[in-house]
């Protein structure tokens, strides 16, 4: 059984043993503690942009070296196997809800494949975000299944002793010099051994290697019955570059995204190093974005246009492109309102701004200025300090006005009605 860490969003980890016990520190045996340093100063010394982000290496007195995990949530295998599961920080959940909470925010990402799935169906409980998503790659073959596989015409390289097809010369040669009577040859052949088909099995097949839950290798196992005419991939470059998702093979699209996860052990956010095997994380910011603005133009659609991630407007000309993460227009009065959604844990100190960032107070300022509006609206992620803090607005002398706002994660439709009842 691989050991699982829990880690939340902003903890401190260490491996120092006197605090192995302590409520304020997460605890790391030193090899595993390694492992994620090396990994994080692998990542900033890349070029990717994010990397800082990760996580940051500190030292503490009294206590040694310490490692805050910050902004990307989801889960790690080191290579020594330890998995280490980060969960968002999410106001007034335990990690079940959080897990089902973290879930329902992903569907709200594009570049998920999952888009429809029961949250209360995935044993969350008792599965890690590994797991979790194995099982929604196990539904999504289900599904597939109850509609059908589909059959194609795909090429075979043989050495047979009847002529049929192309004659491929070079590997005759290689092959038949002694036996004159064998053919070396491609032909075309009908049936379920497509390219699809083969990265699914490949898929299953490591999948059924990899996973720690008794339920998901028992599901592994039955789907696999079902692709004994197929086989292995043997080129998953090749096989996903034959992948043409159109009309008749719309039923694998997500299939294949998880394939691709799976079999080259790519995350959603691109991380390589040799200190992990696997990394399927998420940028927080992203996935908070996505979450408050699809489920937003589900209420006010019709009275709204709702442009995420807005193009058109620059600070300078044609240079430094502004791009809020919401914009509305109202369809009839010609009002604007611009929303910014920022993942970060406010805090009640007024003297302080209550954390806001100052360079985030110029950005909204500018988005004032060029789409010559002034409602501007900051959400923010509930949490427990500022739970109760309400009307929080900055002025300025020319009019300017922004406002912030709170999102309850766990109880998005509800918040967002309280957020939409104040435009």
């Amino acid at each position: 059984m691989k050991k699982l860490v829990e880690v939340k969003e902003f903890d401190v980890i260490t491996y120092n043993e006197a605090y192995k016990d302590s409520d304020q520190y997460v605890y790391l045996d030193e090899q595993s503690f390694s492992y994620l340093e090396n990994l994080i100063f692998t990542f900033n010394e890349s070029e990717e942009a994010d990397a800082i982000d990760f996580f940051t290496v500190t030292t503490k007195r009294h206590i040694g070296k310490v490692i805050r995990a910050k902004n990307y949530v989801g889960i790690i295998e080191l290579k020594n196997g330890v998995l280490i599961q980060i969960l968002p920080k999410i106001h007034g959940s335990t990690s079940i809800e959080t897990k089902r909470t973290f879930l329902k925010m992903l569907k709200s990402l594009n570049n998920f494949p999952t888009k429809i799935f029961n949250e209360a169906n995935l044993n969350t409980e008792r599965m890690n975000l590994f797991e979790i998503f194995i099982r929604l790659y196990i539904q999504e073959i289900q599904m597939l299944l109850k509609k059908g596989m589909k059959s194609a015409y795909y090429e075979v390289e043989n050495n047979l002793g009847v002529y049929k097809g192309k004659m491929l010369f070079s590997q005759q040669i290689k092959h038949n010099t002694v036996h004159k009577e064998r053919f070396y040859v491609r032909y075309d052949e009908y049936g379920l051994n497509r390219a699809e088909n083969r990265l699914i099995k490949s898929t299953l097949m490591k999948l059924l290697k990899q996973s720690i839950s008794a339920d998901n290798v028992k599901e592994i196992r039955k789907l696999l019955v079902n692709f004994e005419l197929v086989e292995p991939s043997k080129n998953y470059d090749k096989d996903f570059a034959s992948v043409k998702i159109d009309r008749n093979t719309k039923d694998y699209e997500s299939i294949i995204i998880w394939s691709k996860v799976f079999l080259y052990n790519r995350s959603f956010t691109t991380f390589e190093g040799n200190s992990f095997g696997k990394a399927l994380l998420f940028q927080m910011d992203k996935v908070f974005e996505a979450y408050v603005g699809h489920n937003l133009k589900k209420f006010i659609a019709s009275e709204w246009e709702v442009s995420l991630q807005d193009k058109g407007y620059y600070l300078f000309e044609k240079r430094f492109g502004l791009r809020p993460d919401i914009v509305l227009r109202h369809q009839n009065e010609g009002r604007i309102i611009i929303i910014d959604t920022k993942w970060k844990l406010l805090t009640n100190t007024p003297n302080n701004n209550y954390g806001t960032s100052q360079g985030d107070m110029y950005q909204m300022y500018a988005y004032a200025k060029k789409y010559e509006t002034n409602e501007i609206w900051l959400i923010y992620p509930m949490n427990d300090e500022i739970e109760h803090r309400q009307d929080i607005q900055f002025n300025t002398d020319d009019g300017v006005q922004v406002r912030v706002f709170f999102m309850d994660c766990h109880q998005i439709e509800s918040s967002l009605l309280h957020l939409i009842s104040q435009f």
